[in-house]
Order: C-alpha cells, then structure tokens, then sequence
C-alpha cells in the first residue's frame, strides 16, 4: 500500500507543477485543429475606458507612473486615469499636481486595496474598468490591445501579462520570480486558449464595469477573486500577453517570503470562497483548469512532497529504483539549501535557483495557510520591496 500512495503522490506532484502544462497543450492543439481562433480586429469606435491605480505612500514611483500611463496609446478623450491614495500620507498631492488631467480619489481611512476598489467603482462611468498597481510600467500599446477583446461579449475580464525585470546580478527570489512568471505565463495563454483563463495578476487586469462586484473588504487577492467570480458567472478571462506590466523583483529572500505567504493566505481564503461558485457540474472545464492550476499548486503539494521524501527512506530497500530516487531528492533538497546559504551570503549561483525558489513556494503555502486558519492575514499590508530599477 505504502508503494502505490508513493507513486500516486508523485504523479499528483508531477501532475500539478508539469503534467497539466503538457495535457493543456495538447488539448489545445486539438481544439486548433477542429477550430478557427476568432479576430480580435481594433474596433471603428474605442470605448471609454477608466485606469485605475490603486496607490498607498508611493509618492516616490508617481511621477513616472503617471507619465507612463499618459503616454499609453489610447484616444485622450476616450480614457481617464484615477489614482486612488486612501490612507496615504505623504505628497502624492504635489507630485499629481503636474499632472491636471488625471483625477484623485482619496480619503483618510486606510482600509485596504479592496475597500479602494470598491469605492472608486462607485464614481466610475465608463463600461470598461482598468486596474494596474502602481509600481509598474505599462508597453504603449497595452490598453488597446486589452480593450479590443471586450468586442466579444463573452469576454468579462482581461488579463495582462506580468514581466519581472532580472539582471545578472539579482538575488535568487528575484531571478526564481522572473523564471516562475515565465512559466506562469505560458500556462496562462494555454488556459485562455483553451476556455478561459484562470484569474488575473492586479499588475495589469480590465473588467466590464456592469460585471465588477463589491467584495468584501478583507479579500486578500482581490484580483484574482473578482475575475474568477465573473467566469464563475460564464464569462471568460482572456490572457494577453502583448499587454503587459513591468516590474523588478523583489528586493530580497525575505521580501519575496512575505509577498508568496500573503498570496497563499489569500488563496487559502479565495478557494474557500469560491467552494460553492466553481464546481464540476456547473461549469465542467473551467473546473477543471481552476482545480488542475490552483487548487492542487495552493493545497497539498507541499503536504505530499513530505510524504514522498519520508515514504522513499522506508522503500529505500525494495529496489534501486527507489536509492535513486532518495538520491535524487536529497541532491534536489541540498541544492536547495546551498542557494539559500549562498544568498544570504550574496553569492548567487544561477543554476541553485530554480530547486531554491520551489522550496520557497511551496514553505510559504504552508506558512500561509496557518496565517488563513489563525486570521492573522490582513488585507492592508506593507507592499513587498522591490529592486530599484
């Protein structure tokens, strides 16, 4: 019994992190083969549209964002641009005084980025609503290439691709992030090829206005929640890639930590939320890629990499199949732990990062699970540092 839970639970592992990478592709290769993708052509008449960008004390990063989001290709008179600085107290009202076409939302209380949301959607009038965080910089032609996807009335949110900025000398959680997103993004283009995405990165997403719902203000991953509640409602996300937000990576190990415990609390918090809105029998594929690219990644992975190193050293004896299993788990675990005594120690070794970076993701699901159970994670929180660009 022991050798087929063994075996099981490495085809769940393999299954979560590669094999739905690989069945994805090929169901989407047969999909191209019995379909035609549809045009996505510019429309006659753009729509108007709202960016929004939710700040807290970021007074240091406005200018540039506000000069980058003014240069967006999009027809002036069709676009607006909020900024929303509840709570902020520095002199974001002097940076945003150069900039007389852009228009502040702000109140005193600080309630989270949720609650900011909430409220800006209530002075919002266009029908298509643009979230994007403050500390990344938009390609000229991200808006257009988003909006022109709402022509298809099927499409109830869009989401836009996250590119982390590496260099040669960043810290292994900055290059492990670049890597991971790379990944993540690639499955991302599958899944919306496929059906629909499977939520949203808040770095860059746009909603049907009519669609958006007031959550309530202690959602951790507003993002992710808001667009899987419209495709829970038979809307499709769609991924664009040619849309996108740049950012650097995170500062540093620790900093990268705390960001990947919050976003596994909240999605802890998310998938119990969402138990009774996205099931199998009412809406079957987008189960399926919700449960095959979340739920497994954010629940019992890193449960059942414990279970498979500690079964392996009681079948170490039943063949050499499993010693060189063993072995390659401890070669993989003591990689891992060379990068982490190698980056506190500043010393960064490219081909550490990956087993050290994977170790880091799957701490922090349990880390952030204890945070969900203890209700210790709260929705206003110190955004993670990055790298200075």
């Amino acid at each position: 019994m022991l050798d087929v839970l063994f075996w099981l639970a490495i085809g769940v592992v393999f299954y979560a992190f590669l094999g739905y990478g690989v069945v994805l592709y090929i169901l989407v290769k047969a999909k191209g083969a019995f379909s035609t993708p549809k045009d996505r052509n510019e429309p006659d008449d753009w729509p108007r549209v709202s960016l929004v960008i939710p700040c807290f004390n970021e007074a240091d990063i406005m200018k540039s964002k506000a000069t980058n989001s003014l240069s967006l290709e999009y027809p002036d008179s069709k676009c607006e641009i909020v900024f929303i600085t509840d709570g902020s107290t520095d002199n974001f009202r002097e940076v945003l005084a150069e900039f007389p076409q852009i228009k502040i939302l702000h109140e005193d209380r600080r309630a989270g980025k949720t609650a900011a949301e909430n409220r800006s959607m209530k002075e919002i009038d266009t029908p298509i609503v643009v979230f994007t965080d403050a500390n990344t910089l938009l390609n000229k032609m991200a808006l257009k290439n988003i909006v022109r996807h709402f022509s298809d009335e099927q499409v109830g949110c869009v989401s836009g691709e996250k590119r982390v900025l590496i260099e040669d000398a960043d810290s292994a959680s900055a290059a492990g992030e670049g890597m991971y997103w790379k990944y993540e993004s690639f499955l991302k283009k599958l899944d919306s090829m496929l059906y629909s995405a499977v939520g949203a990165a808040g770095e860059l997403v746009a909603f049907r206005s009519s669609l958006y719902q007031c959550l309530p203000e202690d959602t951790i991953l507003d993002d992710f929640m808001q667009s899987m509640l419209i495709a829970s409602e038979g809307y499709k996300i769609v991924y664009e890639p040619d849309a996108y937000a740049m950012e650097t990576g995170s500062d540093s190990t620790g900093e990268e930590l705390k960001r990947k415990i919050r976003i596994s609390a909240g999605g802890w918090q998310s998938m119990k939320r969402l138990f009774s809105r996205i099931t199998p029998f009412k809406q079957p594929v987008l189960f399926f890629q919700y449960f095959s690219h979340r739920v497994l990644r954010w629940t019992i992975t890193p449960f059942l990499l414990v279970f498979i190193f500690i079964a392996n050293l009681f079948l170490w004896s039943q063949g050499w199949v499993y010693q060189a299993l063993m072995v390659g788990q401890l070669f993989f675990y003591g990689a891992a732990a060379l990068g982490y005594v190698l980056e506190n120690r500043k010393l960064r070794v490219k081909v550490l990062f990956v087993p050290y970076y994977f170790c880091l993701m799957n701490y922090a699901v349990v880390a952030g699970l204890i945070r969900f159970l203890r209700g210790s994670q709260k929705s206003t929180w110190e955004k993670a540092k990055r790298k200075q660009s």
